[in-house]
This record gives structure tokens, sequence and C-alpha cells, in this order.
């Protein structure tokens, strides 16, 4: 009786197992079928490089200037109180 229960139970195991590979595998060609799709209605956008920010020269520090006095100002509130 034992025996015939292992059975049924690895006869219900590779179903399901099989059961799940077919539709994964179903799942994947439906995938690339709508990618083919997708791509021949709406071909992909070429991607353009943005572009690289230079940093700062040193002449032009009017904005570190300001985060430096303000720093300096926080500072000073800090300690008087």
């Amino acid at each position: 009786m034992e025996v015939n229960m292992t059975i049924e139970g690895l006869k219900y195991m590779v179903l399901g197992m099989t059961t799940v590979f077919l539709f994964l595998l179903l799942m994947i060609y439906v995938l690339k079928l709508q990618k083919i799709i997708l791509d021949k209605f709406f071909p992909p956008k070429p991607v353009t490089a943005a572009p690289i920010k230079q940093p700062r020269s040193a002449g032009s520090g009017t904005d570190d200037e300001e985060t430096i006095a303000a720093i300096t100002a926080a500072i000073t509130e800090y300690k008087k109180g």
C-alpha cells in the first residue's frame, strides 16, 4: 500500500514539474515573439551619450565663497550659544 502511494506521489511530482517546465518554455517563446513584434512596430530609439559636465575652474568660485561664508557664520553662531 505504501509503495503504491509513493509511486502515485512520484507521478504527481513528475506531472507537476513537467507542467511548470512546459509553461516556462512557452513563456520564453511568447516573450521572444513579443519582442520581435514590438521591435517591428516600435523600433528602439538610438541612445545618445549625455554631455560630460566640465569641472568649474578655481577662478569662478563665487558659489564656493558664499558657501564658505555661510558655514563660517553657522559655526560662529553655534559657538556663541
